[in-house]
């Protein structure tokens, strides 16, 4: 599979810019070694685990998706069929197997890899395509952030893997001068039958993790502000149009499935993974959102919820802004502990306190909060599925208590900004690529998203992990001064 493709009309080659399939197999090899041995020392299991692996079983045993309530068997919609039928695949042809099923999400990471060469190569000009890409393909191989999910039954290997395919097709028709010329029937078919293709990965996607449209709705944001001239607006129409239709293709059998065994029409799933009925403490999240900046918070508060108490001095300081709020709120947690249950009439309470609370500070709810959850969620050791705290401060204390997890979390923290670093630098010197504002603004809608969810986690944004890489890639070459 080359990296590459060939330039029509183009003879110009840089010296030691020729493709190499010794050095595409020693990444890949070495890229499965990295994946295998986090198959093998540090694999992760969670409570999303089981519940992703028992529907699967009963898909592919039983016919139904769904899960044993009460000892019966229940159709359900609260998370979307694409992982469950990606472990029904691995389990048809090796059975029920963890390791097997890790073992393709390793090799699927792999091709996930190449998928982000190949962005990092339509960024440059054509003279160094094969050596930036290759160098994001090393980069992608040996990135632990990614290739840590392959050791892990979730979403994450296989959301990513569709996100960075749809994200190269829409790369592609935006580095594609084409698309600025007249429409004629000839291309008016072969641009529909792209914008199609990319609505279809996300749909795709989109049957992995309900997020994925994202990736559309910041396509057709730069896509309203390239076209946004009259002359314009029919390949502005012809793109919305197709890409939707593309989205929906893979979505409608999963709606029509809602309608007959759950007579709802659902297109994608819940986004707290609820059953119909099931309440929803909006007001208690809501809440939380006026204070919670930390991954850690998430286990002392609302993935507490229903199963533990959850005490006011778990807390952090910024969840009180005077005594008296503090002993409202500890009042509201004792009432929450007494049957580890959020009625509807405590749930409104919460609602009150966080409506003041945004009164009272709307630039700290609006602004600093979303702006901190950002930074947290980008600037992290990433080391959530691993066995290891993630302290490191205050420096002296933490490695003096446990060597080996400041050593790691720190380096860890240290290689996430490096790839960081390299990817604005990068960005920089490929700032007039016809692509580069697409795939900064898919990673700020991104973002922008992750910092309203309930909780903060690193792993909103790992879909977009392979992108930092693809644009750390061009940090390491001077790129040409010519017109992309």
């Amino acid at each position: 599979m080359p990296l590459v493709e060939k330039q029509p009309g183009s003879t110009h080659k840089s010296a030691g810019d020729h493709f190499s399939y010794l050095q595409l197999a020693a990444a890949l090899l070495v890229g499965l070694a990295l994946r295998l041995f986090f198959i093998e020392f540090r694999p992760f299991y969670s409570v999303d685990t089981k519940f992703y692996e028992e529907i699967a079983r009963n898909w592919l045993y039983h016919g139904v998706y769904g899960l044993f309530v009460s000892g019966h068997l229940i159709p359900v919609h609260m998370r979307a069929p694409g992982y469950p039928a990606f472990l029904v695949g691995v389990y048809a042809l090796f059975g029920q197997s963890r390791p097997a099923v890790m073992v393709v999400q390793a090799i699927l990471d792999l091709f996930t890899c190449l998928l982000a060469a190949q962005i990092a190569a339509k960024l440059a000009p054509p003279s160094i395509r094969t050596r930036v890409a290759m160098i994001a393909l090393w980069m992608a191989v040996l990135c632990p952030f990614t290739a840590n999910y392959t050791a892990a039954i979730l979403t994450e290997t296989l959301a990513t893997f569709l996100t960075i395919a749809a994200l190269l097709i829409l790369v592609s028709m935006f580095t594609d001068s084409s698309v600025e010329i007249p429409l004629d029937r000839r291309r008016l078919l072969s641009r529909a039958a792209w914008w199609l293709l990319a609505g279809f990965a996300a749909g795709l996607g989109t049957l992995v993790r309900p997020e994925t449209p994202l990736l559309l709705i910041a396509a057709g944001l730069v896509l309203i502000l390239r076209w946004r001239r009259r002359v314009d607006w029919s390949k502005l129409a012809l793109a919305g149009l197709w890409m939707l239709v593309g989205l929906l293709l893979p979505l409608a059998p999963w709606a029509a499935r809602n309608a007959r065994t759950l007579g709802r029409v659902e297109f994608i799933a819940p986004r707290y993974a609820e059953s119909y009925g099931d309440f929803i403490p909006h007001g208690f999240f809501a809440w939380t959102g006026t204070w919670m900046v930390s991954f850690q918070d998430a286990y002392r508060v609302p993935w507490k919820l229903g199963n533990a108490p959850i005490s006011v001095d778990a807390l952090p300081g910024s969840a009180f802004d005077s005594d008296a709020e503090r002993a409202r709120v500890a009042s509201l947690l004792a009432q929450y502990n007494s049957t580890l249950k959020i009625p509807p009439l405590l749930d409104r309470e919460f609602a009150l306190l966080a409506r003041q609370r945004t009164a009272e500070h709307p630039l700290r709810s609006y602004l600093f909060i979303p702006l901190d959850r950002a930074w947290r969620i980008w600037f992290t050791p990433r080391i959530e599925l691993l066995p290891y705290s993630g302290k490191f401060w205050p420096p002296g204390e933490a490695r003096r208590s446990s060597p080996i997890d400041f050593d790691v979390t720190a380096t860890l923290g240290i290689l996430n900004i490096i790839f960081i670093a390299l990817a604005c630098l990068g960005a920089w010197k490929c700032r007039r690529a016809p692509a580069l504002v697409l795939l900064l603004t898919v990673l700020a809608v991104r973002t922008a998203f992750a910092t309203q969810l309930q909780t903060v986690e690193p792993r909103y944004v790992i879909e977009c992990y392979p992108v930092i890489l693809a644009l750390g890639s061009l940090a390491w070459l001077k790129l040409p001064d010519v017109a992309r």
